[in-house]
């Protein structure tokens, strides 16, 4: 589905893609093997786009991958998770 390569970028606690000059983003903060997946960012210009979807399937797809947990702490991540169950399973 996604064109977009996500980007771990440890030091600001962040999942990323790189668009057209921008950089939307999924933040977090982590308590053991449990991400608080606090906000996400898709700056206007790139709105309408899924991105923000996209976004939220690549950081599933990474925490499945590596084992973690997450706990939604963003209203868009709350709606994306009560709209797709299939990620309840990484719920911690």
């Amino acid at each position: 589905m996604s064109n977009h390569e996500l980007i771990h970028n440890e030091a600001e606690n962040k999942y990323e893609f790189h668009i057209e000059g921008f950089k939307p983003y999924i933040e977090y903060t982590q308590e053991g093997d449990v991400l608080h997946l606090t906000h996400t960012i898709v700056p206007k210009e790139l709105g309408g786009r899924g991105i923000a979807k996209e976004l939220c399937i690549g950081v599933m797809k990474e925490l499945e991958a590596k084992g973690l947990k997450m706990q939604p702490a963003c209203s868009y991540i709350v709606a994306f998770v009560e709209k797709n169950p299939e990620y309840e399973r990484l719920l911690g």
